[in-house]
């Protein structure tokens, strides 16, 4: 008997396997491949070209503390030229080291490029059913998405800002989906988490849905990659699991438009500032606790693919500061909804939220100022977050009429 959750090995066939018909069909499916790809690598360009003159100011963030981690700096009191400080923990430092080893314009360059490798494993995992469908022309149709994907505001922020969130989606990811991993289930997830705190949401999704030894597995690696940084550098791991870690200024200004979080939403409220300090946690645990049961419910259907989705939106809105580019889970969940692109509804409601995340609504709310009515202003200050909160709604009511027996990832 098929247990809840279970995944047949279906795998993604190749597009050479789709029937086409004839020479003049082979070449037609080819010469469209080709033109999509190439589209997919003139946004590559386009993002070099725009993004890497002005300078990708996370990135130069994390080669700072890996020089700061090299030189015996310290990395909790150091700075950029901008004035940005070192908010993540010291493995992310640690592991920043090779950007260390070229000038600051080749890694840029390097990572405007890199980036679009973890972007192409979550179109390829939250859009699987429609690339199914798509047969021969797979390859055109995922070069498109890739490229179409690019320009919602989360994903663009990852690549404009060189920061890493598509590297821990795709982490992430695998982790859950790969269908026989060659290493052990769980250790992603811990990577991820050491490396940002935000991912270990998924070691309880991975309780919840009975996988314990993944669980344990992705516990213990980010225990020991925590406890190796804490060897390469005591005093930083010490600053930071002490104090730094528990300091939300240091990530900037909370209650900014770009803060999508609950805990961000509430603080741009008329509340009083202790009242919504006391509603946090309660609201938090409310949308945890709902979140998880849409995602173990989408998992127990067969789902896996749309429960990670869920997990990874409640990562961004659980968190004291969930920054826009955190929710470029949006990738995923867009692609959970569309489907095979059968359903009108489904499409209808995906394109909507695409549209949605192409615009820079939160932050241009707030520089419009009093330009806009109170209520006006605060609902698209806060557009994203409440997005992240309605699809969460919207991929386990999907759920409930999708059929069961989703393929994993191969």
């Amino acid at each position: 008997m098929t247990q809840p959750g279970a995944q047949p090995s279906t795998p993604l066939s190749p597009l050479s396997s789709s029937p086409t018909q004839g020479f003049a069909g082979g070449t037609r499916v080819l010469l469209i491949a080709i033109a999509c790809w190439l589209l997919a690598l003139a946004v590559i360009i386009r993002m070099a070209w725009w993004t890497v003159p002005s300078g990708l100011a996370d990135l130069a963030v994390y080669r700072a503390g890996a020089l700061a981690v090299r030189h015996g700096g310290a990395l909790y009191s150091m700075s950029t030229p901008q004035g940005l400080p070192f908010t993540y923990p010291p493995v992310s430092a640690i592991l920043a080291v090779p950007l260390t080893l070229v000038p600051l314009r080749a890694a840029e360059v390097a990572w405007t490029v890199m980036v679009y490798v973890p972007l192409a494993v979550a179109v390829w995992a939250g859009f699987r059913d429609l690339l199914q469908r798509a047969g021969a022309y797979r390859q055109a149709v995922f070069a498109a998405l890739i490229a179409c994907c690019a320009f919602l505001v989360p994903v663009e922020q990852v690549m404009s800002f060189g920061q890493i969130d598509l590297f821990l989606v795709a982490l992430c990811l695998l982790d859950c989906r790969a269908s026989q991993p060659w290493w052990p289930r769980g250790a992603l997830i811990g990577l991820a988490t050491a490396v940002k705190l935000e991912p270990g949401v998924f070691i309880v999704y991975l309780l919840i849905t009975g996988r314990r030894k993944a669980a344990a597995v992705a516990a213990s690696s980010f225990a020991a990659l925590s406890a190796a940084a804490w060897l390469l550098a005591p005093r930083d791991s010490v600053t930071y699991w002490t104090g730094a870690m528990f300091e939300t200024r240091r990530l900037g200004g909370n209650a900014a438009a770009g803060n999508q979080s609950l805990r961000g939403m509430l603080l741009r409220s008329d509340l009083p500032g202790h009242l919504a300090s006391v509603l946090w946690p309660l609201i938090a645990v409310a949308v945890a606790a709902g979140g998880f049961a849409a995602a173990r419910a989408c998992w127990r259907r067969g789902d896996d693919t749309a429960g990670v989705a869920v997990v990874g939106l409640l990562a961004a809105l659980l968190s004291p500061v969930g920054w826009i580019h955190h929710l470029c889970w949006i990738v995923v969940a867009i692609g959970v909804i569309t489907g095979p692109g059968r359903d009108w509804r489904r499409v209808t409601a995906a394109a909507v939220a695409f549209a949605l995340f192409l615009l820079r609504l939160p932050t241009w709310a707030q520089s419009s100022g009093a330009s806009q009515p109170a209520a006006v202003r605060r609902l698209l200050e806060d557009s994203f977050g409440l997005a992240a909160l309605c699809l969460i709604g919207l991929i386990f009511g999907l759920g409930q009429r999708r059929p069961k027996g989703h393929s994993a990832i191969q």
